[in-house]
């Protein structure tokens, strides 16, 4: 068993640096992926190792990386896309929700485009709008498309291998400001499928479901709560879509009580769906109503105001005990 401790973006970079290894149909293309190894340096050093016709520096032009991407993928490339931020990807919005989420369906099913969005998302930087947005919720309602965020190393490594040998697209988010948080990465056997929630922490009391950099939020709300005597339980989703309903099912039926945290607004937030859908599957286990925990509906704040408002773990922990005292 090879056992590594690595960053979230060494886990990256060493993910990526299999997929090309393993697979010359494999090309990573995106601004300044290169000779810079772009701006979080995630493809540091692999230009130089597999050369240019692999790791490819493409104008500044979302659409044009993304339509060019589709046009490899129909001749049987695998290209890994980047979109160095997240409020960058709007532009490439066309063709990803009126090409590559639809063509498979177009096709009849004999068209497949194994295409990977990797997108840097959320706050916690410094940044300013556009560099620090959460616009998860508007690829997940699109049909044909996966969508799924790590929330630690080993998920960042074995996420992206799976996201490249899938045969759907798949929309990479990139907890940004996680980067450089370390954990354990074992490299020679895959944890688990690339849908399939995880718990994160076991506990008894009520359920926190949360995702990408919101989960360590979570387990510290989980760790406050219990020198308060409370057991909280934290769902890692690690997709936003497909969501794995059936575990967050067998947590609340345990628990009793949900609350799903995000960095995006809670207004038409992914939240809300996995408020529905559980309400609709545990009426009769829950003891409380499902809260949601995330940003405000409103344009993402200068850098000096985002503490205000990023979802931290006062607010969790508020949550925790609304649910509690009903």
């Amino acid at each position: 068993m090879a056992m590594e401790k690595m960053s979230i973006a060494k886990a990256l970079n060493e993910s990526l640096r299999k997929a090309l290894d393993t697979d010359p149909k494999v090309l990573i293309m995106g601004e300044d992926v290169g000779k810079l190894g772009g701006v979080f340096r995630i493809t540091d050093g692999l230009q130089k190792d597999f050369g240019e016709d692999r790791v490819i520096d493409t104008p500044l032009a979302e659409s044009g990386i993304v339509g060019t991407a589709i046009g490899l993928a129909l001749r049987g490339y695998r290209p890994i896309v980047e979109i160095q931020f997240d409020g960058f990807v709007f532009p490439a919005y066309d063709q990803i929700v009126t090409q590559l989420a639809k063509m498979h369906a177009r096709a009849l099913g004999k068209i497949k485009l194994p295409v990977v969005v990797r997108i840097p998302y959320g706050g916690g930087i410094g940044a300013v709008e556009h560099h620090s947005e959460s616009p998860e919720a508007l690829f997940a309602h699109v049909a044909g498309l996966k969508v799924v965020s790590p929330s630690n190393a080993s998920d960042a490594y074995w996420m992206m291998q799976q996201a490249v040998q899938s045969d759907d697209p798949v929309i990479f988010f990139e907890p940004k400001r996680r980067y450089w948080d370390k954990g354990e990465v074992e490299t020679d056997s895959i944890p688990g499928p690339l849908h399939r929630a995880a718990v994160a922490r076991t506990g008894s009391d009520l359920t926190l479901a949360a995702y990408g950099p919101m989960v360590k939020v979570c387990l510290e709300a989980a760790a406050a709560a219990q020198e308060e005597g409370k057991s909280i339980e934290v769902l890692d989703l690690r997709s936003m879509s497909p969501i794995d309903f059936d575990t967050i099912r067998t947590s609340v039926e345990k628990t009793g009580r949900l609350v799903v945290v995000h960095e995006a607004p809670v207004f038409y937030g992914s939240g809300a769906e996995i408020a529905a859908r559980i309400t609709e599957r545990c009426f009769y286990h829950l003891e409380a109503p499902v809260l949601r925990v995330g940003g405000y509906h409103a344009p993402y704040p200068p850098a000096r105001l985002e503490d205000e408002y990023l979802p931290g773990l006062d607010r969790v922990l508020d949550a925790v005990d609304r649910s509690l005292a009903y």
